[in-house]
């Protein structure tokens, strides 16, 4: 139980990175969030908590269930296509973390439909 509150957190923190970082290049923000990357970022956070998948899977992404609404997983899309590659100058260990994490969860992917 401890280990999937972990991930939860874990989750939940690259996340806010990422909308933070969003937030303060695209919308310029200087201290803290925008209205509308606070608004994201807290609908995300949500979302995470009331996961049931959280166990089995790595990232929302590879998710068969998609519980975000269309609109914010749409925002949710852009944040990330914005933050994910700038993560590495940013922080640099919660990106290479990160890959590390999705590639395990590739690999673990394709053995599971080669069986």
């Amino acid at each position: 139980m401890k280990y999937i509150e972990n991930k939860r957190t874990r989750e939940k923190i690259l996340v806010s990175q990422m909308i933070a970082l969003y937030c303060r290049k695209r919308h310029h923000s200087k201290h803290g969030l925008c209205p509308e990357c606070q608004q994201l970022n807290e609908y995300a956070n949500v979302k995470s908590d009331r996961c049931p998948f959280m166990e089995t899977k790595t990232f929302c992404s590879n998710c068969k269930i998609h519980c975000y609404q269309p609109q914010m997983r749409q925002k949710i899309r852009e944040v990330m296509r914005f933050s994910g590659p700038r993560m590495l100058f940013y922080h640099p260990i919660v990106a290479i973390y990160h890959m590390i994490e999705c590639k395990n969860e590739k690999k673990r992917l394709e053995r599971c439909k080669d069986a």
